[in-house]
């Protein structure tokens, strides 16, 4: 691999826990939103969306974590 690819997949690795972080939150803030509870209170469980959002942003903060560690 080339010199420079290391420090390159650390900022992607940054990126990724960056991006998770917040796609993790904001799946949380929109779990708080009128239309998603009144979904989660008659089905019991939370909108595509919001789990959507908490499981792209968890993988991508896995993701970047690995990708900044391993270098």
């Amino acid at each position: 691999m080339a010199r420079g690819s290391g420090s390159m997949m650390k900022i992607i690795g940054i990126a990724l826990v960056v991006l998770g972080i917040g796609l993790v939150l904001w799946g949380y803030q929109l779990s708080g939103s009128v239309g998603s509870q009144i979904t989660q209170a008659v089905t019991g469980s939370n909108t595509d969306k919001v789990m959507t959002l908490s499981i792209t942003g968890a993988v991508g903060f896995v993701v970047g974590i690995y990708l900044f560690i391993k270098n």
